[in-house]
């Protein structure tokens, strides 16, 4: 007969691995994306639906974090939102990052201080967004084909220990579906793991 203190730390064990599922549980590379609804920092409400016939980037963040910020500082994820604007893909970023959220005016003016190349700005404030896809880091990229299909999810690059100078040398897994998706071919990794600042999700989803 297992003692309480053994029985109250499989209760535990099994609390951890069952949130830790919940939060990795998302979309399946391969599959439909799920459809959403948003409203950008302009108020205007839109649907992930409004963008079928063209690719669609979800670009998980938080202005905090140390990867987002080396991101950003060494040019890597400007560079990258440029080559998806010139193929007319979409850039959609996303926060939902409870303790890591600006308020619609900070958020603006982070976008500008950075040269942001981006299609709308999401607060995921309740985190239901970030769940839905199963963002688990900042960044956290997913990459949508023309025809809905999720066809990456993952880290941006292949380097979570690169210093600031040589990211921009990394393998870039999204600079790579996007130019298979403009060829017209299937996505060579499909499926990365991401690294980053985790996402802290609020109490409120």
């Amino acid at each position: 007969m297992k003692s309480p203190l053994k029985r109250l730390l499989w209760v535990v064990v099994l609390l951890v691995v069952g949130t830790a599922t919940l939060l990795s549980a998302g979309v399946e590379s391969g599959k439909p994306a799920p459809d959403f609804t948003f409203t950008d920092l302009a108020g205007k409400t839109r649907k992930l639906s409004d963008f079928r016939g063209k690719v669609v980037v979800l670009e998980w963040l938080n202005p905090a974090c140390p990867y987002v910020v080396r991101h950003y500082r060494s040019g890597n994820m400007q560079s990258t939102q440029t080559v998806a604007a010139a193929d007319g893909a979409v850039w959609l970023q996303v926060n939902s990052t409870a303790m890591g959220d600006l308020d619609p005016e900070k958020s603006v003016e982070w976008q500008k201080k950075q040269g942001v190349v981006a299609t709308a700005y999401i607060r995921d404030q309740s985190g239901k967004l970030g769940r839905l896809f199963g963002a688990q880091t900042t960044p956290h990229c997913f990459v949508i084909g023309r025809d809905g299909t999720l066809a990456y999810q993952g880290a941006i690059d292949d380097q979570s220990q690169a210093t600031q100078a040589n990211t921009p040398a990394a393998h870039n897994y999204v600079k790579a579906a996007l130019a298979a998706l403009k060829a017209g071919q299937s996505v060579e990794k499909a499926t990365t793991q991401p690294y980053g600042c985790g996402v802290k999700y609020g109490d409120g989803s």
